[in-house]
C-alpha cells in the first residue's frame, strides 16, 4: 500500500472501494508529460530562490527526466494506490533520490499543480486542433478551386431555391472553420496564464518567482487571484464549447454529404475506401464515416454540458467535483481531433457528379428570383414583380413546364414588359454570373474569396 501524500491526518486506512472511487490515475496519467514539465520548472525556480540548492535541483531534474523516459516507454503501472499522476511522479522521484524528492512539493499544492498540467495539455490540444482545422480548410478551398464553374441548386428549407456555384457552397464551410480557428486562437490567450504559485488557495509563504516559472513554461502571464486560479475551469469549458462548434459545423457538412450521396440526390460519390456495406443487402454502400462524425457531435456536446453542470454550483475554491473535468476534456479532444483528421481525408475522396448537379438546376423554377429582378429592371416594383412571377409559376406548374419552357406569349399575359431578352434571365446556368458583389455566388466573387483564403492558409504560389 502506497502512503498517501495527505496521510498524516488520518488514523485509518482508506477503504478499498474509496481508493478506487477517488482515484483519477486511470485517466489523469495522460497529464504526466505536463506534470513533469511543470515540476522541472518549479524545481529550477526553487533553486533560483535559494529554497533548495543548485545541486539538489540538478539531482531532482535529472531524476524527473528519467521518470519521463520510463513513462514514455510504459514502464509504470497506473495503480489506483497512487490516487493521481502527481502522487505517482512524486513516489517515483523519492524512489530515485530519497527524501530529497519530498522537497519538490515545497510551495505548491496539487490544486495549482493540476491547474497547471491541464492548462499545458489544453494549450497543446488547441495547437493540434488549429492545425487540423487549417488542413480541412485547405482541402475545402482546393475543392472549391477545382469546381469553380460547376453550378448546383442552392437550398433553403431543403427546397431548391436559386442556382449557386458549388465552389461557393464549399467555401461556406471554409468560413465556418475559419471562425472556429479564430475562436481557438482567441481562447489560447486565456489558456496561456500560469496558475502555479497559488498553492491550495491562499498562495504560499515562500518567496516564489512565478514569472520565472511562467517564462520557462512559455506562459504569457500569471494568474492574479490564487482562489480563482485553482478553481477556474473556464478554459476547459471554452475548449469544449469551441470544439462543439467545430463538431456542429462538421456535422452539417456530413449531413449534406450523406444526403448528396443518396440515390435520390446523387450529387456525389464517396470513395469505397470511406464507405462500408451491409451484412444482409449486397448492393449497399453506406456513408458510415460522415454518419459517425455526425453522431460523435453529440458526444462532444455531452462533455460540454456535463462540465457546465459540474461547475455551476461550486463554492470557492477547489472542490473534488472538478476531477470530472479530465475525462470530458480528454475524450472531447481525442474525438475532435480524430473527426477533423478523418474529415480532411474523406473530403479528398469525394467526386462531384456535374451532370446530375446541372440537371437538378434545370428543375424547380430556380430562375424565379432572376425573373422578378428582370421585371424590376423594366420598371416594375419588386413587390409587383414578385406577385407576377408567383402567378407565372402557378401557370408553369399547371402546364407541367419550367419557366424557361413558357412561350413569350404565355409570359406576356402576365406583363407587357417581358420581351425576348427574358430567356437569358431564365437560364439557371447564367444566374450565378449576375452576382459578383463581395460575398455572393458569382464566379469573380468566389475567385476573390478563394484567393483570400489561399493567402490566409499559405497556399499561394511563391513569387518567381
Amino acid at each position: 500500500m502506497n502512503k498517501k501524500v495527505w496521510g498524516g491526518r488520518f488514523s485509518q486506512e482508506t477503504d478499498a472501494l474509496v481508493n478506487s472511487f477517488n482515484a483519477s490515475i486511470g485517466f489523469d496519467h495522460h497529464l504526466y508529460p505536463y506534470d513533469i514539465q511543470g515540476s522541472i520548472a518549479h524545481c529550477r525556480m526553487l533553486a533560483n530562490q535559494g529554497i533548495i540548492t543548485d545541486e539538489e535541483a540538478t539531482d531532482i531534474v535529472e531524476a524527473l527526466g528519467e521518470i519521463k523516459r520510463e513513462l514514455d516507454h510504459g514502464e509504470f503501472s497506473f495503480d489506483e494506490d497512487y490516487e493521481d499522476i502527481h502522487g505517482l511522479v512524486e513516489k517515483a522521484l523519492v524512489d530515485k533520490v530519497g527524501p530529497l524528492g519530498e522537497k519538490l512539493h515545497t510551495g505548491r499544492s496539487r490544486n495549482d499543480q493540476v491547474a497547471l498540467d491541464v492548462r499545458l495539455y489544453v494549450r497543446d490540444a488547441i495547437e493540434a486542433v488549429m492545425d487540423l482545422i487549417r488542413e480541412n480548410r485547405r482541402v475545402l478551398v482546393g475543392l472549391a478551386e477545382d469546381n469553380l464553374e460547376t453550378v448546383m441548386p442552392g437550398y433553403t428549407h431543403l427546397q431548391r431555391a436559386q442556382p449557386v456555384l458549388l465552389s461557393h457552397h464549399l467555401m461556406a464551410y471554409n468560413e465556418m472553420l475559419k471562425r472556429d480557428g479564430e475562436r481557438f486562437s482567441e481562447g489560447l490567450r486565456r489558456v496561456n496564464i500560469m496558475p502555479l504559485g497559488s498553492a491550495a488557495l491562499a498562495g504560499p509563504t515562500f518567496n516564489l518567482d512565478r514569472e520565472m516559472v511562467a517564462g520557462e513554461l512559455g506562459f504569457e502571464g500569471i494568474s492574479q487571484n490564487s482562489m480563482d486560479a485553482v478553481s477556474d475551469r473556464d478554459f476547459v469549458l471554452e475548449f469544449l464549447f469551441n470544439g462543439s462548434m467545430v463538431m456542429m459545423h462538421m456535422s452539417r457538412l456530413c449531413e449534406e454529404l450523406i444526403i448528396w450521396s443518396s440515390q435520390e440526390f446523387g450529387f456525389i460519390s464517396i470513395s469505397d475506401s470511406f464507405c462500408t456495406g451491409s451484412s444482409i443487402m449486397p448492393q449497399k454502400k453506406n456513408p458510415d464515416i460522415p454518419e459517425l462524425i455526425r453522431g460523435k457531435t453529440g458526444r462532444v456536446y455531452g462533455h460540454l454540458i456535463s462540465l457546465l453542470t459540474t461547475m455551476k454550483a461550486l463554492p470557492l475554491a477547489y472542490n473534488k467535483d472538478m476531477q470530472e473535468d479530465k475525462e470530458a476534456l480528454f475524450d472531447a479532444s481525442d474525438t475532435l481531433q480524430s473527426c477533423l483528421e478523418v474529415m480532411a481525408r474523406l473530403l479528398r475522396e469525394v467526386t462531384f457528379r456535374e451532370e446530375r448537379l446541372r440537371g437538378a438546376v434545370q428543375e424547380g423554377f430556380l430562375s424565379a428570383t432572376d425573373l422578378a429582378d428582370y421585371l424590376v429592371g423594366k420598371g416594375v416594383t419588386f413587390r409587383e414583380a414578385h406577385e407576377i412571377v408567383g402567378r407565372m409559376v402557378l401557370l408553369a406548374v399547371d402546364r407541367k413546364k419550367e419557366l424557361h419552357e413558357l412561350s413569350l406569349d404565355e409570359m406576356k399575359e402576365f406583363s407587357r414588359q417581358i420581351d425576348d431578352d427574358v430567356y437569358l434571365w431564365l437560364d439557371p446556368m447564367l444566374a450565378p454570373s449576375r452576382r459578383n458583389i463581395p460575398g455572393a455566388t458569382g464566379p469573380e466573387a468566389v475567385k476573390r474569396a478563394i484567393e483570400a483564403a489561399k493567402k490566409e492558409l499559405g497556399l499561394e504560389a511563391p513569387d518567381s
